[in-house]
């Protein structure tokens, strides 16, 4: 483009310049050159534009599809986590049954015969279950996940247990409950666990210092988290992606609930959910 300018500029000088160092003023194709070179640069700088947007759009949709993969791949690790958990929740349960069952089949005698032999086909059904059950989901753990031990331990921890983790760790927490844990399903106590863990984290990253208000209700019609914490000081990290949040929100839909995350005010940050119970389970009135 820089040799059309510079032929250009010096055409612009002889036709306006003085009238006795003009060249080609009497020349009639002088001024069509003028406006088929003027034509060129203007084709040119038009051409880079059009090629230059055409660049930047397909950037843009590149970035649009990378985001739109990251966040899939996002939802299909928590599904896969979902699975790994409902995995050591049931083999739990299923050796318990298994070993109750063994106990109860070693004293024949004193029960009666066909009691027995029920206890023996129930603890050979349970044992056969949690080998398929092994099989079937066991290569759903993470890579660097220690191996299942013999006798595997359940994964549904308390989130008091969480919080007091958090509280030793130095952080200000305000915990609220409301029902018992048993009173919602296993999913239900695993993903609140995931909502406040996630709402903890967070709150170090983004608001270091600031106290932190968590309420968990697990009375029915529907298991309520909220988190709340006010704006602190943030810290030098590295930018989250966000995708924690994108596999809470693939945790709660497959649950029928809602997860909200947004401010709530302030400068303050709202992390909330409410998942509903089965049909089935008893209620007490109807609560948000």
């Amino acid at each position: 483009m820089v040799g059309p300018c510079c032929a250009t500029g010096a055409l612009a000088a002889n036709v306006l310049g003085c009238p006795a160092t003009r060249l080609w003023v009497e020349q009639r194709y002088v001024s069509a050159l003028f406006v088929w070179l003027f034509a060129v640069v203007v084709g040119l700088w038009l051409g880079n534009r059009r090629r230059l947007v055409q660049a930047l759009a397909s950037d843009v949709e590149h970035m649009r599809v990378e985001a739109h993969l990251r966040e899939e791949a996002a939802r299909i690790v928590e599904r896969s986590r979902i699975a790994a958990e409902m995995h050591d929740v049931l083999a739990h349960r299923l050796s318990l049954i298994a070993l109750h069952t063994g106990v109860l089949a070693t004293r024949s005698a004193t029960v009666p015969a066909p009691v027995a032999e029920r206890l023996g086909l129930l603890r050979t059904a349970s044992t056969e279950a949690l080998t398929d059950l092994r099989d079937v989901l066991g290569a759903l753990r993470e890579p660097d996940a220690p191996p299942a031990s013999a006798a595997p331990t359940p994964v549904v921890r308390d989130v008091e247990e969480l919080v007091d983790e958090a509280r030793a760790a130095g952080q200000r927490v305000t915990m609220t409950t409301e029902g018992r844990p048993d009173q919602a399903p296993t999913t239900h106590r695993l993903a609140t666990y995931r909502i406040v863990q996630e709402a903890l984290t967070n709150a170090r990253k983004h608001a270091g210092g600031a106290p932190v208000t968590v309420r968990v209700d697990y009375r029915p019609p529907a298991t309520l988290v909220e988190a709340v914490n006010t704006a602190g000081t943030p810290r030098t990290v590295p930018v989250d992606s966000g995708y924690g949040l994108i596999g809470l929100r693939e945790r709660v839909t497959a649950l029928g609930g809602h997860l909200h995350a947004g401010p709530a005010g302030a400068g303050s940050w709202r992390l909330a959910a409410r998942i509903p119970h089965p049909a089935g389970t008893p209620q007490n009135g109807t609560r948000t």
